[in-house]
């Protein structure tokens, strides 16, 4: 009955949505007032994310049963939103308050839906598993329509949809669907390792891309840092040489929450990864605040679980700062930024990815999408210890597949590095000090 009640309270006051470009000079500001619910703040970030909007800056509360956020974003040329019917698509969606429900599912899936057949996997990252996995798919007569593909942690996770080669539709087969779902994961298993992939069914994709491969790394337990023998045990981590995200989480006993605050270098969805990785883990955002500073970003929380409670155990905020870690570290632009932009044709993902592994890349990350018969995929490369790849390699690998078809788009090696993380003071300041939710509207108005 009190779900009931809830739904019928959501459906007699819907979402209300304002997007304004008069009210800051260098941003378009958006502001959702609804009535609050579990998740609402993931489904606003992400509609925003999918529009490849750049958040500026984010005001959040939904202390009691009202949800009230502002956002200031920007297109990826630093200007202002102006497309009219991207304004309007905007507030429909956001309006319409889309829920996407979360599936934590096994690690090796195949799907079949109406368009096409929808595989995740994971495993133990390794040289030249995409090729190995890509060989495989073109051996099986399967055309990759889209794919995304990221690594972290010694871990490797991809969601692929692919079609039948001949039809150019699903593959439906119960027999051919065994037999992808057995020789992927014995293409993912590895040798001594005690996670090895597993074959299961999951639903059809109903949970947006992004946060599906965050709840496969995180079922896979990434977050957990490696020890390898050599140099005294030192983790990983503690040898890479890039900057690192700080995050802290500490306890606010006056007002009951518990305060997560992130300090990283800025990218494109950071503030969805986060929010996307507090969301699956339980906890409910009362109030935020995020700020990006040039490239760094800036964001602070005051959460609770949501069975009303903050964190209780030095061991419960050991596991968020490492969960929050992971879910920064997973997307992040690591190694040679690839761009590759021509006809598609069967198996072209194959002999790109194999082109790759003969000359000992390694890809940290792709995006792989065709559309009207034109491949656009994009790779994050580096050599096979991680370091940076040789120029001269790269010449050798753009003449062979074609200058105009293989881009360089960016080197992560060559960009200035960060500065090291310092004590920062709680973005919030003196928030709480102000007593009544006018002062609250205020700040929001004015910053």
């Amino acid at each position: 009955m009190d779900d009931e009640y809830a739904k019928l309270i959501r459906r007699m006051n819907p979402p209300r949505v304002v997007i304004d470009n008069n009210a800051c000079e260098n941003a378009t500001v958006i502001q959702v007032d609804s009535v609050n619910k579990h998740g609402i703040l993931l489904d606003v970030v992400q509609v925003i994310s999918d529009m490849n909007l750049v958040i500026t800056k984010a005001y959040i509360s939904s202390d009691g049963v009202w949800f009230m956020d502002v956002f200031n974003v920007i297109d990826h040329n630093g200007n202002k939103i102006r497309d009219k019917e991207v304004i309007d698509y905007i507030q429909r969606r956001l309006e319409n308050n889309p829920s996407f429900a979360p599936s934590m599912r096994e690690s090796v899936g195949v799907v079949p839906t109406e368009e096409h057949t929808v595989i995740e996997l994971t495993g133990t990252d390794r040289p030249g598993l995409l090729s190995e996995i890509c060989a495989v798919l073109t051996d099986l007569r399967c055309s990759v329509v889209t794919a995304e593909i990221w690594t972290h942690n010694t871990r490797a996770a991809a969601v692929v949809h692919v079609t039948d080669e001949s039809s150019g539709s699903a593959i439906k087969d119960p027999s051919r669907l065994s037999t992808i779902r057995d020789l992927l994961s014995n293409v993912l298993r590895g040798s001594n390792d005690p996670k090895t992939a597993r074959t299961t069914l999951s639903p059809p994709g109903v949970t947006n891309r992004d946060r599906r491969l965050h709840q496969i790394m995180f079922a896979d337990r990434d977050y957990e840092r490696i020890e390898r023998a050599g140099r005294g045990g030192l983790r990983d981590r503690d040898r890479d040489k890039r900057p690192l995200p700080h995050v802290t989480v500490v306890d606010c006993v006056e007002k009951d929450y518990t305060v997560v605050t992130m300090r990283a270098k800025d990218r494109p969805k950071l503030l969805f990864d986060i929010v996307c990785t507090l969301t699956d883990m339980q906890y409910v955002v009362f109030h935020g605040v995020v700020q990006t500073l040039r490239t760094e970003a800036f964001q602070e929380f005051y959460i609770r679980h949501v069975d009303g409670f903050p964190i209780s155990s030095e061991a419960e905020r050991e596991r968020l700062v490492q969960c929050l870690e992971a879910a920064i570290e997973r997307r992040a632009s690591e190694g040679m930024e690839l761009e590759l932009c021509t006809e598609d044709r069967v198996g072209l993902l194959s002999d790109i990815t194999r082109i790759f592994r003969e000359n000992s890349l390694c890809i940290k990350r792709a995006e792989i999408s065709t559309e009207d018969g034109k491949a656009r995929d994009t790779f994050y490369v580096t050599d096979v210890t991680g370091n940076p790849v040789d120029p001269k390699i790269i010449d050798s690998i753009r003449r062979q597949i074609g200058d105009k078809v293989l881009k360089v788009k960016q080197n992560s090696s060559l960009s200035p590095k960060a500065p090291q993380p310092t004590t920062i003071g709680f973005l919030f300041g003196n928030f709480f000090k102000a007593r009544s939710f006018q002062n609250f509207k205020l700040i929001r108005s004015y910053s």
